[in-house]
């Protein structure tokens, strides 16, 4: 068998010119070009965080595709034109054999890259900052939906309801509850008036009121103003997990919540006497005024419902 020598054909400075030269942008004023991008780029941006604003103080829809599509549009613009006017121009060719250099020539090629291309990849600094930007605010908007999903923070509305000093008790249609209208042993739901229709009404809102006697009616010490005329009034949100407390065992004096059959007992103070519910109902502190309508003195003296008050 003979050796076979490959043949290496040293490329000179000037082929290596050639080569450099495909490396170098295809646009004819890569300057003005970038300051296109540039600006694209910082529309993007601008229009991405308008589109946060818009989505988080809950805008028409039309300004939230505008803001959203703009934004896009603009940076997709600004990739476009990067890529095909500023990145090297093709065709690239692998060779099948080493192309074997001096060192003077290699040396001669790195120099020249550095003398004619410092700038450029300096300038591709800036604009990799401005898509990195723009890229960043899209990224922290993406996460508006998420977060307003979850709707607006409760602030202190999970500590109390619309019972305050002086509401009016009323019943589902509106109608002032007067010290007459029950019978010893009835039961009714309630609400402070100007809630009974809105969605908050009937949720924390809803009280059951039972009269259990024709004489003032104390549940434990220190509420003897809380049951005036035998009139008491407890949270119909049980304390277990939030159903409606709305069944009365009128000869054991019990609320019976449908769910899971806790049983609060109505003469003290609404204490579980049977199920899971961990807590008293709330009781809601009455009074009589003198025109014989009953009114709540204040709200609940502790907060209604479950889960969240355990840490109470």
């Amino acid at each position: 068998m003979s050796d076979v020598n490959e043949t290496r054909t040293p490329v000179s400075v000037a082929g290596l010119e050639e080569v450099y030269s495909h490396l170098q942008p295809s646009a004819r004023n890569p300057q003005l070009v970038e300051r296109i991008i540039a600006v694209n780029f910082v529309l993007g941006a601008v229009l991405f965080a308008c589109f946060g604003w818009a989505f988080w103080i809950n805008a028409q829809p039309w300004k939230l595709g505008a803001t959203l599509g703009g934004g896009m549009f603009f940076a997709g613009i600004g990739l476009v034109a990067w890529g095909k006017y500023l990145m090297p121009r093709g065709p690239f060719v692998e060779e099948r054999h080493v192309l074997a250099n001096s060192d003077a020539d290699r040396d001669a090629f790195a120099a020249a890259i550095v003398e004619r291309g410092g700038d450029v990849i300096k300038r591709r600094k800036l604009l990799g900052g401005l898509l990195g930007g723009s890229l960043g605010i899209f990224g922290v908007v993406a996460m508006f939906p998420l977060l307003r999903s979850l709707g607006p923070l409760p602030k202190n509305t999970l500590d109390h309801t619309d019972w305050t000093k002086g509401s009016f008790v009323v019943d589902q249609s509106g109608r002032r509850v007067s010290v007459g209208d029950l019978a010893i042993g009835s039961i009714m739901t309630v609400f402070p008036e100007g809630t009974q229709d809105s969605d908050r009404g009937q949720a924390v809102d809803q009280t059951v009121l039972i009269r259990i006697s024709n004489q003032d009616f104390t549940t434990q010490k220190g509420r003897e103003s809380w049951g005036p005329s035998g009139y008491v009034a407890y949270s119909k949100l049980c304390t277990h997990l939030g159903c409606p407390v709305g069944l009365y065992e009128q000869q054991l004096q019990m609320l019976v919540c449908p769910c899971h059959q806790s049983m609060f007992n109505v003469t003290n103070g609404a204490i579980p006497q049977f199920g899971p519910a961990p807590r008293p109902l709330p009781q809601l502190p009455l009074y009589v005024d003198t025109q014989g309508f009953l009114r709540s003195q204040r709200d609940y003296h502790v907060p209604v419902g479950p889960g969240f008050w355990e840490r109470h």
